[in-house]
């Protein structure tokens, strides 16, 4: 063997090494969160179903409780990441997995009082606030851990693989929370809310906590947004491709006889996870301002097709473009994020990052909303196209942003 190709097959180990070892140190994490967003998906689907049907209450209240707990995320964001800042990333976690257990045994406490509505109501308004709060406290320590194990370098795989996660967990708990319910009404998710943060306790005992960075977080908070703001707006336009897929999508299928219904959801969550496995690498290896360009047309593309569907089978492949496009987008602009920002301040980066994320799908999902009431669902896929489509406008900024820019 020639020496240039000895060299070529020691570097190709030693990558492959690297690769095995990083997947080895963020899986235990990326376990936590699995279980942690496991918590949240049990009662999305129920929680209507109780609070309309076992309570009695309003369509207005199933939105208030459906609500609160991304409100609360929203709210707690800069709060958790200083939170993993200063007293370290697996404190944050920890203190994410007990509020999640908090939040559980408010639900069963909800369940004693449904004899007045108004009383129970309260308390589980008050336990999806807490939830809210464990889901911002959970993600962006698990984020800053990993990024501590593995470095800027590795920022793109993190976000990636924690992302992954996150929406396997949401897919995997709906299910297991609807039959939870039908066996044993909401008081068995409410149990399952309150047992599984202490059982994912007892898996982060030997995981090897990383010492916080000190930061002084007053100095480091001007530095942060400022490098933050950039790759967050865009962000945040992709992100709304997003929320119409998860709120308008099924409804379009359904107003058009398209059947299953589901498909355009299913079509998209299998291709974002599919993207995120097969090319989650690519923003560290290529540049997070390159990757977020390319696939931000993809995803703009992926929604236009959606808009100009004749059948359910061009509109299932819209959506999984949709999918596959954002996919890389969130991660690559986080990378842009992280290496723009103060390393000491990773945890408060995520956790301003993430908060534009709240904000796209809290505001942007209803203002959607607002457009197909005055037009018509075909036209959510449009107005959001253009948006996704602006996204490539921050993407190029930051292509071109000088040096200086990424300290």
């Amino acid at each position: 063997m020639s020496m240039s190709a000895q060299l070529y097959v020691e570097g190709a180990a030693r990558k492959s090494l690297a690769s095995k070892s990083v997947m080895h140190a963020l899986l235990p994490i990326m376990s936590v969160v699995l279980v942690g967003f496991l918590i949240i998906g049990l009662a999305l689907p129920v929680l209507p179903l109780h609070v309309a049907h076992g309570l009695g209450l309003s369509a207005f209240v199933v939105g208030l409780v459906t609500g609160t707990q991304f409100a609360a995320s929203l709210l707690s964001r800069i709060w958790a990441g200083n939170y993993a800042d200063k007293k370290g990333a697996k404190r944050g976690v920890v203190a994410g997995l007990l509020a999640a257990q908090a939040s559980g045994l408010l639900y069963l406490l909800s369940i004693a009082f449904t004899n007045s509505p108004a009383t129970s109501v309260g308390i589980l308004l008050l336990g999806r606030a807490v939830l809210g709060a464990a889901e911002s406290f959970i993600i962006t320590g698990a984020v800053s851990w990993c990024l501590a194990l593995v470095g800027r370098e590795g920022a793109g795989r993190v976000i990636a693989w924690i992302g992954t996660a996150m929406f396997a967990a949401l897919a995997i708990g709906a299910p297991i929370g609807t039959a939870l319910y039908s066996a044993s009404g909401f008081g068995a998710v409410a149990l399952a809310t309150a047992v599984l943060p202490f059982a994912t306790l007892l898996l982060l005992v030997r995981l090897p906590a990383v010492k916080p960075p000190g930061t002084n977080v007053k100095a480091a908070f001007g530095r942060v947004v400022k490098a933050v703001w950039l790759p967050g707006i865009g962000a945040a336009l992709s992100s709304i491709g997003f929320g119409a897929i998860l709120a308008f999508a099924s409804l379009l299928f359904a107003q058009r006889d398209w059947a299953p219904v589901w498909i355009g959801f299913s079509a998209y969550a299998v291709a974002l996870v599919a993207a995120r496995l097969g090319l989650g690498h690519l923003p560290d290896k290529l540049g997070g301002a390159r990757v977020a360009l390319v696939s931000a047309l993809i995803e703009t593309a992926g929604l236009a097709l959606i808009w100009l569907a004749p059948g359910v089978l061009v509109a299932g492949i819209g959506a999984a473009l949709t999918g596959f496009g954002y996919a890389l987008v969130y991660p690559a602009l986080g990378v842009e994020a992280v290496r723009r920002a103060p390393p000491q301040s990773r945890g408060l980066v995520m956790g301003i990052y993430t908060a534009f994320l709240d904000v796209a799908l809290g505001f942007g999902t209803p203002a959607l909303g607002l457009i197909a009431g005055f037009t018509e669902l075909g036209t959510v896929f449009l107005v959001t196209a253009i948006l996704v489509l602006s996204t490539t406008a921050f993407a190029v900024r930051l292509l071109v942003a000088p040096p200086r820019e990424r300290s």
